[in-house]
């Protein structure tokens, strides 16, 4: 199950709700970033479980009469695999891997945050409400 904290930054005022380090739930599993272009915090989807259906390859397109469904290299953001439909159980699922990336734009440079962490805006380290915000798995 993962946890969301408020972040705040005491000179500056800037506010987060991100999990602060890698984390786990059970359909979805993120890491922490700073985007150095939008100087801000986001959680981005790095692992993601999918329906694994055998014979359906990861491409686009059609192939011998059977449709190819396309996996995005592009990881959704975090309020869509947070609000996504549970997997059933029963079904073969598998996990498909994203690299980190800012959700606002893939060009933008980005890199690990872990707590206790600078604000990306003025330096300054960021306190973490003890109280998790969110709780999701």
């Amino acid at each position: 199950m993962g946890r969301s904290y408020h972040f705040e930054c005491p000179r500056c005022g800037y506010r987060a709700r991100v999990s602060g380090r890698a984390d786990r739930g059970l359909n979805f599993c993120v890491q922490t970033i700073q985007c150095r272009e939008c100087k801000a915090l986001y959680d981005a989807v790095t692992r993601l479980k999918i329906l694994g259906e055998p014979g359906v390859q990861p491409n686009a397109g059609f192939k011998n009469g059977r449709l190819r469904r396309k996996i995005s290299d592009h990881p959704p953001a975090f309020e869509s695999a947070l609000n996504r439909l549970p997997v059933p159980a029963g079904r073969r699922t598998r996990w498909v891997q994203f690299r980190i990336a800012c959700p606002i734009s893939s060009r933008h440079r980005v890199q690990v945050w872990n707590e206790p962490g600078k604000c990306p805006r003025c330096g300054v380290y960021l306190e973490r409400n003890a109280l998790p915000f969110r709780l999701w798995e």
